[in-house]
């Protein structure tokens, strides 16, 4: 059913004209709270001096005691350079720093995940690579955020090599794996395989760009991918990707060397994936119209799709998905970042592999799977919060299955852990809230 595109926009627009005042009156979203017993100031002697240095010289012996004696193994560092933030483009890090404290506050309430945002005041990607690695070891994980491509791949990679934590980029393998489990049950709806299926990737970004190779591990088959970017369609002819990160995208995909637009690219298509740049209209009617019958759409620009649903569906498509909360269907990066770090960090992983990110993403398809799955439901929504201890679970058992967790735990525990520690943050935010000890917000101001 179509919908007045005035009031679709007005409603998004009233969160920005709220979302000051509200900022203002908490003075920022998160902070730092004690977890240990106080019952006196004596206490101090055991967290503070003199009991203190036994603890360190203890982690000076063997620096696996500091996931034990300190809160390392549940800290993550949300790290940005604010190069490319949530459509704002590039704003700096200290602009940034409210999109950087809402991931934080995500990463605590969904994934029980003490996360701190770390701005910087450098664009240079050595040295964002450099001020990382000097403050591993505070962290249990690191998570890069808003950072512009090219730069962005080459940042991943190194750290990924060269520190002994988990280092991931949300943008790349959060969106990849939200997609992937879309995909999979999407797929699943229309009769279709993944193997099988012929694909269109609208935007050669970073999000599209690890979806690609994700996709690719799950078993998509590349030679059945046509990529686009804003000069076209992705091929070995094009003298302008050589020596770029696009090149490999097109020697992989296109075998028919395929030219033209976003049209040409989606004929015959089952499956259309855009992340480019917001809407309406970069995606038209006509070209969904050539897609192949049971057509699926993601159009996850934000905040206005490359393509309202409505006109996606009018056009032929079966099941559309979008970034926005008030369409069905939200491809939203929260369903699994906060999960994939709960999981990684209860096991102690080095690294955060693809294959975690398939496993996760498999477990998220799963679960919307098993509570019905319809055209308009392909993902769960984040008030699922039972989906997130069991992606932790998944991910947790495939970084033992590859070898790269400190700690083996069983099913089992990898599940009460993630549960207790999701359900105690959201319990003491309820309790707080009740006690008043966060102030209620005040009235809209608008």
């Amino acid at each position: 059913m179509k919908i007045n595109e005035e009031e679709l926009l007005a409603k998004a627009s009233k969160w920005g004209k709220i979302a000051p005042q509200y900022h203002a009156f908490y003075h920022g979203k998160v902070e730092v709270m004690p977890k240990c017993a106080i019952r006196d100031l004596q206490d101090f002697n055991i967290w503070y001096t003199p009991g203190v240095a036994q603890s360190c010289r203890e982690i000076q012996k063997n620096s696996e005691a500091a996931f034990e004696l300190t809160s390392k193994w549940n800290y993550v560092a949300v790290v940005s350079d604010g190069t490319r933030v949530l459509g704002l483009g590039d704003i700096g890090g200290l602009a940034g720093m409210p999109v950087m404290e809402g991931k934080a506050l995500i990463f605590k309430y969904l994934g029980g995940v003490d996360a701190f945002p770390i701005c910087l005041a450098t664009k240079d990607p050595e040295e964002i690579i450099q001020a990382v690695k000097w403050i591993e070891p505070s962290f249990g994980g690191i998570n890069l955020e808003d950072i512009s491509v090219p730069k962005c791949f080459h940042v991943l990679d190194r750290l990924r090599k060269e520190m002994s934590i988990p280092v991931w980029h949300d943008d790349q393998q959060g969106t990849a794996a939200v997609i992937l489990a879309g995909t999979i049950n999407a797929l699943k709806i229309v009769g279709k395989r993944l193997s099988e299926a012929q694909f269109t990737i609208i935007g050669a970004g970073a999000a599209n760009t690890r979806t690609f190779y994700v996709l690719e591990a799950a078993g998509m088959n590349p030679k059945k991918v046509i990529i686009t970017d804003s000069k076209g369609i992705l091929n070995k002819n094009r003298e302008d990707l050589k020596d770029t990160y696009k090149w490999d995208l097109a020697v992989k995909t296109n075998p028919e060397d395929r030219e033209g637009g976003v049209k040409e690219a989606m004929e015959g298509s089952d499956i259309v994936i855009a992340a480019s740049k917001p809407g309406p209209g970069v995606i038209k009617k006509e070209d969904v119209a050539v897609m192949a019958d049971d057509a699926i759409v993601f159009a996850c620009a934000n905040p206005i799709p490359e393509i309202w649903p409505w006109e996606a569906k009018e056009a032929g498509a079966k099941i559309v998905a979008t970034g926005r909360s008030d369409f069905p269907n939200q491809v939203n990066n929260s369903l699994v970042f906060p999960a994939i770090f709960r999981g990684a960090l209860d096991v102690r992983a080095k690294t955060i592999t693809d294959e975690m990110c398939i496993a996760s993403a498999s477990e998220l398809a799963k679960h919307a799977e098993e509570r019905g799955l319809s055209e308009e439901y392909i993902l769960p929504s984040m008030e699922e919060w039972e989906v997130y201890p069991k992606q932790a679970v998944a991910t947790g058992l495939k970084a033992i299955e590859q070898g790269i967790a400190r700690k083996k735990i069983s099913k089992a525990e990898l599940l009460e852990n993630a549960e207790s520690i999701i359900k105690r943050t959201q319990d003491i935010v309820s309790l707080l809230m009740k006690q008043r000890l966060i102030k209620p917000l005040p009235p809209e101001d608008v």
